[in-house]
Formats: C-alpha cells, sequence, structure tokens
C-alpha cells in the first residue's frame, strides 16, 4: 500500500470541499493546477481517492441505514468482507478488532421491496460460515451522509 505524502495529503484536505476549484487548491498550496490535477487523477487511479455525491439517509422516504456487526467461524476475513460487498444495499465492509469481526453498513428501503427481512432472507443468506450477527437501526443520525445504491 503506497502512503500518500505530505503534498498529496494537503490536496486532500483542501478537497474537503468536493467542488473547490483545482486553481484554487493549487493557489493555496503554492503549486500549479496541473500538478493537483495530475495528482488527484493518480490517486483515483490507485484507488486512495473518490468523488461520490452523499445524501443525508434521513432526507429520502423509506430508506433505512444499519449497521451489522458479523462474527465469523473462519479466520479469512478479508474473502468474508469482499463477499459481504457484493451483497445489494452494502454500503461498507470492514474488518474489525473486538465482539465482532466484520461491521457492515447497509442500506434497505420498503418502497423498494428491500427491508431488513428481505436482506436476511435474500441476501445474507449467501454467505457461509456466520457465527452471529447483530444489527443496529440507525434512528436520528448526525452528519451521516451515504452514497445512493438502491
Amino acid at each position: 500500500m503506497k502512503l500518500l505524502d505530505d503534498t498529496n495529503l494537503s490536496i486532500v484536505r483542501q478537497l474537503k470541499d468536493g467542488r473547490k476549484p483545482f486553481s484554487q487548491i493549487a493557489t493555496e498550496l503554492g503549486i500549479t493546477e496541473n500538478t493537483v490535477r495530475s495528482r488527484v487523477n493518480k490517486m483515483m487511479e490507485d484507488g486512495i481517492l473518490d468523488f461520490q455525491g452523499l445524501v443525508d439517509p434521513q432526507m429520502m422516504p423509506d430508506v433505512q441505514v444499519i449497521f451489522m456487526g458479523l462474527r465469523f467461524e473462519t479466520r479469512d476475513l478479508e474473502t468474508k468482507a469482499k463477499e459481504i460487498l457484493r451483497l445489494r444495499g452494502v454500503l461498507f465492509a470492514t474488518v474489525v478488532t473486538g465482539r465482532y469481526d466484520i461491521i457492515a453498513e447497509i442500506m434497505l428501503s420498503d418502497s423498494r421491496d428491500f427491508t431488513l427481512l428481505d436482506f436476511f432472507k435474500k441476501e445474507l443468506v449467501k454467505i457461509t460460515g456466520i457465527g452471529g450477527c447483530e444489527t443496529f437501526v440507525v434512528y436520528q443520525s448526525h452528519n451521516l451522509k451515504v452514497p445512493f445504491i438502491l
């Protein structure tokens, strides 16, 4: 894995406002606009940086976000996380320490016939070796933004 140098980190900090022009970033950092553009493109090619439109799920009717903690009977957690990421509605799956092996964030929608029960019956059953899971339904969030994937 390639670590970001100071210039790339400075560019990423400036991109917190995803609409900020590269010319303004270049001026503020004392580098050329072409340097900013080429570094951003390279970070995107390397999978380090991504641009997405994110939305507040509370502002979308019939959308529900849950976090799910999963325990597995296997130690090949990287493979399991990749399998989970391919399931419908999954926003991310990450290997963690603690009482769960993997935490996943999932977007559900009643109006799109994709409820929590549907996720369990149609998606999660595709994953073998689950030793247990617990769901955490988001009732209220503060500064939670997610890509709209349904």
